[in-house]
């Protein structure tokens, strides 16, 4: 199926699970996130979840890892509109976020980091495939901002369905995962 196709069927599938599944499998996709080593990760890249789409709950993962690794530094997307590019600003407890024309809240300012220092990037997306591919929400930002990062960082994706076989409309540019997240397992590519 193509990433158009492939994001309408997904979109309304996430917004059918109920509240109370969503919980569950956000449970369920943090019992899987803490099965894995964070040791070396000092910059982490996040996002915060929109609800408009349901998205699985970012804050519980970035919270284990806070609480887990002494000296984190969390950095959350800014998108320039006028660009079109997006930065990564660093975030504290005194951050104040804004919602922007596309429903992503995002921090109001803060300090760029530049993209060879992040470690671990979350990656918003509504499937993947067997092969690490994600169908995102159709602007590139991601695709853009991951090319420009170190070739170490470690890029998850959650999702609360399994991966599709394959994405028929891949492009060069796309940047593929290494790790899905659903709640039944870990996916590494």
């Amino acid at each position: 199926m193509t990433k158009q196709e492939l994001r309408k069927q997904y979109r309304d599938k996430r917004m059918q699970v109920h509240d109370r599944e969503r919980l569950r499998y956000d449970d369920l996709l943090l019992l899987r996130f803490q099965q894995m080593d964070y040791s070396d990760i000092r910059v982490l890249f996040t996002y915060w979840p929109m609800p408009a789409t349901a998205e699985p709950n970012t804050h519980l993962f970035s919270g284990y890892l806070r609480h887990m690794v002494p000296g984190l530094q969390t950095v959350y997307p800014k998108i320039n509109p006028g660009t079109a590019t997006m930065e990564a600003l660093l975030i504290d407890e005194d951050t104040v976020y804004v919602t922007n024309e596309w429903g992503i809240t995002e921090p109001r300012s803060g300090m760029a980091v530049d993209p060879l220092e992040i470690d671990l990037a979350f990656v918003p997306m509504l499937v993947c495939d067997k092969n690490g591919q994600r169908v995102g929400y159709g602007k590139g930002f991601y695709d853009r901002y991951l090319a420009r990062c170190s070739e170490t960082v470690t890029t998850i994706g959650f999702s609360y369905f399994e991966p599709v076989d394959a994405i028929s409309d891949t492009h060069q540019f796309d940047v593929p995962l290494h790790y899905c997240i659903t709640p039944q397992q870990i996916y590494e590519f």
